[in-house]
C-alpha cells in the first residue's frame, strides 16, 4: 500500500485488509429461487506494544467490518442454519476492540470487545476449510442466545483468560456481556447497527473450555511420523439473561391460543454443554501434507421450554492434497443439523390447531434471536 504497511510495521503495527466475495444460488427449494452476491471487507489493526513503546507481552487489536450484498438465507431459504459465514445485515460496524497481555509463556488475559467465535467452540478442520456459518459458531448459541451471542458480526465486552497447563492442555474461560444487543431491542444485528452500543445491562455470559492437542497439531507442522495429530475439547456456557418461553404466556395459556395475553413467560438463565473432536485418521507415508481429518462437534441444552433448538451437530472430513503435486488442494464434505425443542414443536402444533393450519414461515423468532446471520473467523482460507 505505497509503503504504508512497512512503515507501520516499524512501530509494531500491522494492518490487514481482507475482502471476501461470494455468489450463491438455489435452483430448487426454499420460498423462491434465485442468486445473491454478497461480500465482506474486514480491516484489522494490531499493535505489538513491546515494539511500539516497550510494554512486553501486550497486543492491542481493533477491527471493523463493511458488509454488502444480499442474504440468500433470509431472502430465499428461510432456514435456521445460515448458508455462509459472512451473511449479515448490510452496513459498516466496529467488530472487535481489545487488549491482550501475556504473563510469561503460560498465561494471558484479554479485555474488551470480543467475538467468541474467534477462540471458543472451534473445530479447526471445519473452521478452516468450510464456508457454512455453522462450521464456526454452532447452531445452538446462534439460534438460542440473545442476538445469537457474541459472534460475527456482533461482539461483546468481556474478559477472557487462557492458561497453558502443559504442552498439550489449555484452559480457556471468560465472562462477557449477556447480550451483544441492547435490552428490549428488536432481533439481531440491526439493534446494534454500528457495533458501538456496548450494552452492560443484559446479564452475563460465562464460558469455559478445556482443550487437548495431540501430536504435531500443537505446532501446526506436518510430520510423516509420530502420532496422528488431533484436537479434543469439552466446554460449557451459561447466560444469565431472562429467556421467553417458547410455548406459554405469563398466565399459563398457550401463546397460540386466542385467549393468550401474548406475553411469553420468562425463565432465568440458559445453559449448554459441547464437545469437539478433530482428528487426523490417515497420513501418507510419502507426503506429510496428504492426509484425512475428521471432525465431530455436538452441542446441546437441557432447556426445551426457553429455546428454539435443543441440540446441534456438525461433522465431516477433509482430504488434503488429493492430487499429486497439488499440496494446497482440499476435498471435503460437511453436514450440520439442529433439533427443535419440544416447546417450539408444541407451539407449531397449537398454531395449527387454533389457527387452522397456520405455522410460522420462518422459525418463530423469540426476542433477541439472530436467525439469519452468523459467523466465524475472518482469517484467510
Amino acid at each position: 500500500m505505497w509503503g504504508l504497511r512497512p512503515a507501520l510495521d516499524k512501530y509494531g503495527v500491522q494492518l490487514t485488509i481482507l475482502e471476501n466475495i461470494e455468489t450463491f444460488g438455489n435452483l430448487s427449494g426454499g420460498v423462491k429461487q434465485g442468486w445473491e452476491a454478497n461480500g465482506l471487507t474486514t480491516v484489522t489493526l494490531q499493535m505489538d506494544t513491546e515494539k511500539a513503546f516497550g510494554l512486553k507481552g501486550g497486543t492491542f487489536n481493533v477491527s471493523g467490518l463493511q458488509i454488502w450484498g444480499g442474504n440468500l438465507t433470509a431472502d430465499n431459504l428461510m432456514v435456521l442454519q445460515t448458508l455462509t459465514d459472512i451473511e449479515a445485515p448490510v452496513g459498516v460496524r466496529l467488530w472487535e476492540l481489545w487488549y491482550q497481555q501475556k504473563f510469561g509463556d503460560k498465561f494471558d488475559v484479554k479485555v474488551g470487545q470480543q467475538s467468541l467465535d474467534e477462540e471458543f467452540t472451534i473445530a479447526p478442520t471445519a473452521n478452516t476449510f468450510f464456508l457454512s456459518a455453522m462450521s464456526g459458531w454452532p447452531g445452538v448459541p446462534t439460534i438460542d442466545l440473545p442476538g445469537g451471542g457474541p459472534a460475527y458480526p456482533l461482539a461483546a465486552l468481556g474478559v477472557r483468560g487462557r492458561a497453558q497447563l502443559s504442552d498439550s492442555v489449555t484452559l480457556l474461560g471468560g465472562v462477557f456481556s449477556g447480550s451483544p444487543i441492547p435490552r428490549n431491542s428488536p432481533n439481531g444485528p440491526e439493534s446494534n447497527p454500528h457495533g458501538v452500543s456496548f450494552p452492560l445491562d443484559t446479564g452475563a455470559l460465562a464460558i469455559a473450555e478445556l482443550q487437548y492437542a495431540l501430536g504435531s497439531s500443537a505446532s501446526g507442522k506436518p510430520s510423516a511420523d509420530g502420532p496422528l495429530p488431533g484436537v479434543y475439547k469439552i466446554g460449557a456456557w451459561y447466560d444469565s439473561y431472562k429467556f421467553p418461553d417458547q410455548q406459554y404466556d405469563t398466565i399459563g395459556l398457550p401463546l397460540a391460543s386466542p385467549l393468550s395475553n401474548g406475553n411469553p413467560a420468562e425463565h432465568h438463565g440458559d445453559f449448554s454443554l459441547y464437545g469437539v473432536v478433530d482428528q487426523m485418521v490417515w497420513r501418507s507415508k510419502d507426503n506429510a501434507n496428504r492426509s484425512v481429518n475428521v471432525f465431530f462437534r455436538p452441542m446441546f441444552t437441557p432447556f426445551g421450554d426457553r429455546n428454539l433448538v435443543s441440540a446441534s451437530v456438525n461433522a465431516g472430513f477433509a482430504l488434503k492434497a488429493p492430487l499429486p503435486t497439488r499440496d494446497n488442494d482440499i476435498f471435503g464434505i460437511e453436514m450440520g443439523t439442529v433439533w427443535a425443542t419440544s416447546g417450539a414443536s408444541n407451539f407449531d402444533r397449537q398454531m395449527q390447531l387454533f389457527h387452522q393450519g397456520s405455522i410460522r414461515p420462518f422459525a418463530r423468532a423469540r426476542p433477541f434471536s439472530r436467525l439469519a446471520t452468523n459467523s466465524r473467523s475472518r482469517l484467510p482460507r
